[in-house]
Order: C-alpha cells, then structure tokens, then sequence
C-alpha cells in the first residue's frame, strides 16, 4: 500500500505516533457525562412514582435509553482508534458524532413521550453515515469489509427504530430494546451475511497499542464522574439532615471503592494484557461487553444514590433496593469477566460479593434506603480490602490472558 496523502495509509498510519486520547475524543466524553446524567435523571423521575408499574418500568427504561449512547460512544471510540484523529475527516466525524450524543440526551425526557424521533434519527444516521464516509478512505482494508457488511443491518435495524418512534410507552421501549440488542448481537457476529466470510476485524478489535483500553479505562472514569456528578447536584436541593448527609458520605465512597476495585488490578494492566492476547477479537469483544456491563451498573448505582438522598429513611420499595443493591452486583459481574480477560481466572471474592448482596436483600427488604446503601458500600470495602490483602508483600501482578 503506497502512502497517499487522505488515502487509506494515510489515515490508518496513526497509532505509532497518537497513543493517547487527543482533546476532541475528550470533548465526546463531556457530552457523555450529559447523556449519562439525562439517563440517571428520567429514570430517577419514574422509579420514586406512585405507581410499582411505572417503577419497575423505570429499570427497563435505564437499559433502553443508556445501552444506545454507550453503543454510539464505543463504535466512536473504535473510530479514533483505527484511524488518525489528526486528519480533518475523522475530526468532522467524532464532532458529528458528540453533536449526535447531544441531541440524544436532550432528548431524553420526552424520549417515549414526544421526542422519540429526537433520540433516534441522530443514532440512526450516524450508525449508517459515518461507515459510508469512511469508505472510500479504507480501499484494499479489512475495515472496508467490516464497513460494508455493516450497511444493510444499519438499514434493517434502523426501520425498526423508526417503528419504535412511531408508538409510545411501553411498545416504544420493547421495540427499540430488541433494536439495540440486534445492533450489538450483529456487531459481535462481525455483521454477518450469507455465503461471505467474515472479515478479520471486527467493531470490538483491538491493536496491539494501548489507545482503545486506555480509552475504556476513560468510559469507566466517565460513569464514576456522572455518578459523583449527579449525587452532588441533588444533594445541593436536598435539605441538609444527618440522613441525607450520610447518604452524600455513602455516595461518594462507594464512587471510590468502585474505581478502587476496578483499577486494581486488571483495569491497571488492560492495555498489556491486550497486548499479550494472541486472540485480540475474543479480547476485544469481551473486553468491551465487560464495561458495558460495569458501566451500567455504575450507571443503575447513580439512580440508586439519588434515592437515597431524597428518601433516605422512608419506608422501602422493591424497584429501589433492586438499583441500590444491583448496580453494584452489576458493576462486579463486569468487572468477574474483565478478570477473565485479564488474568483468565474467576475472582471469586467478587463472586461471593453479589452472594452476599443477593443474601442481604433479603433483611434490607424492611429497612430505608440508606441502610441498603451502607451494607452496599459496606460489601464493596470488604472487596477492596481483600484485594489490597492479596496484594500485600507481592510484587505487582502481571497480566497472564488466555491464549
């Protein structure tokens, strides 16, 4: 392949020189710490309603309203990672792609209301246009393949989230969830197509540089940001008592017991352990599904905190002890498979965690929210102390992933 000036050499050669996120990749992340925010706050609107419908309701809005923003942000990412982020097209892209990102979450409080087209056409036609622009920079490369095959999904699956804006409520919800799992189910199949191989890339590949789990690194600091962000804020409406005072504490280390836990160890040796992968697909892909699990059990921990500062000591409701207990079991199955990348073990001190926070449920089904907060937070030290126990007196672990 020769080196021709925008051709696709010339914007694929980049990593050797661009390694980590440049400014405008970190410019998507702020609009993603907006989106993710949007999705904390409509979910929070309907899990504190009167009505259980509506507040059980409220878990499947979470994942049918983040699970698109996340999507939009890693395939953005997978961009910036392939190509050079210096050359005007790609910024034109990630710009377009964080002005979609922005779109999306304005349009979040209405999104099963009145603002259904809001939140899907930007997703939609970034999903089919970025691909298109693109092509004709990627001849003679896999990503050719991949881009094309890509298409026609884009297309099929793109009806049906147009169908899903045409209804409301609940009908909306089901057909735009079913929307988002074919788009990463189709994505982790390489977009297949019958009687054609699949290509040798894929939309979760990684190189053998450390940009794209840096920059995973970058989505778990950005849900752990929001959360922060977002107990903060209401915490500044709420009257200041010694529960919603607590709770504000509870918050805020259990914000830092989660980065704690991830980054020890396997979050801390990511890009090595990828490196090191003699599969880099497999690694990819679960690599990515891994913090898209643990993101939205940050994500479902953030609701879980604002309920617990605006109802600290009122009487318990199911739907708010599934969030207050479950983002955090979330966050650790994530971070079980992220171990399995990384060190291809099963952490069985995070096993036992989500024994002890399903076992616990049980008791804190009679107690306010914020007692289920402290037994959460109080699991999650018990995590971070046997990590740090583990760790003690040895050198630093080295990653060791399947080969």
């Amino acid at each position: 392949m020769g080196r021709r000036r925008g051709g696709a050499r010339d914007l694929l050669e980049r990593r050797e020189k661009v390694r980590q996120a440049n400014f405008l990749e970190l410019f998507v992340d702020l609009v993603l710490v907006f989106a993710l925010s949007g999705v904390v706050g409509r979910v929070v609107r309907d899990i504190t309603a009167e009505s259980p419908v509506v507040r059980w309701r409220s878990l499947v809005y979470l994942l049918v309203l983040s699970m698109p923003l996340i999507w939009l942000w890693i395939t953005t990412a997978h961009i910036t990672s392939w190509f050079d982020p210096r050359r005007r097209k790609i910024q034109w892209v990630v710009l377009a792609s964080a002005f979609g990102l922005l779109v999306m979450a304005s349009a979040l409080p209405g999104a099963f209301v009145d603002r259904g087209w809001a939140y899907v056409v930007p997703y939609v036609a970034l999903h089919c246009l970025r691909p298109l622009v693109l092509l004709p920079s990627v001849a003679g490369h896999a990503l050719r393949d991949l881009y094309l095959r890509s298409l026609p999904w884009c297309a099929g699956v793109g009806i049906l989230w147009f169908v899903g804006a045409t209804t409301a409520g609940g009908a909306r919800a089901v057909l735009w969830a079913l929307a988002v799992t074919i788009d990463i189910v189709a994505a982790q199949l390489r977009w297949p197509l019958p009687g054609r191989p699949r290509p040798p890339v894929s939309a979760w590949a990684m190189d053998s540089g450390h940009h794209l789990p840096e920059r995973y690194q970058q989505l778990l600091m950005i849900a752990l940001g929001e959360t922060v962000l977002a107990a903060g804020v209401t915490f500044t409406n709420q009257t200041i008592t010694p529960a919603t005072s607590a709770g504000l504490v509870v918050a805020y280390l259990s914000t830092v017991l989660l980065w704690r836990i991830y980054f020890y160890r396997s979050g801390q040796v990511l890009a090595d352990a990828v490196a090191a992968a003699t599969d880099r697909l497999a690694a990819g892909r679960a690599t990515g599904i891994a913090h898209v699990v643990m993101v939205i059990g940050i994500v479902t921990t953030a609701v879980g905190y604002e309920i617990v500062l605006t109802h600290p000591g009122d009487p318990p409701e199911q739907a708010w002890l599934a969030v207050i207990l479950g983002g955090p079991a979330l966050f650790l199955y994530g971070r079980i498979r992220l171990e399995r990348v990384v060190f291809d073990r099963l952490s069985l001190r995070r096993v036992v965690a989500i024994a002890t926070l399903a076992v616990a449920s049980v008791p804190l089904y009679f107690a306010p929210p914020l007692a289920a907060a402290v037994v959460a937070a109080l699991v999650l030290t018990g995590v971070a102390l046997a990590d740090a126990q583990h760790a003690a007196g040895r050198p630093p672990e080295a990653p060791s992933p399947a080969h």
